[in-house]
């Protein structure tokens, strides 16, 4: 890893994930809402601090949550936001 501060590093995520990473957030999101819960506070919660109590236990929400990288689950969101899916 370079400590040049002047040079762009790269950051690769895998793709093939996508429609999983999709879905699985999706699930999560429901499940949070079914609870009572605001999602995306929670969602983000769990994106900033990689801590899974963030997420419910509700319908598998939070082992579901857990088979994805933080990274994943950030990716998809950005994709979505900025409607650019390659």
């Amino acid at each position: 890893m370079s400590t040049d501060f002047n040079e762009t590093m790269m950051f690769k995520s895998p793709k093939e994930k996508t429609s999983e990473s999709k879905k699985i957030l999706f699930q999560v999101y429901e499940a949070l809402k079914e609870k009572g819960y605001d999602p995306i506070d929670q969602i983000i919660g769990y994106i900033l601090s990689g801590d899974p109590t963030y997420i419910t236990s509700h319908n598998n929400a939070r082992t579901l949550i857990r088979k994805l990288e933080r990274d994943e689950l950030l990716g998809e969101i950005l994709r979505e936001y900025l409607a650019f899916d390659k």
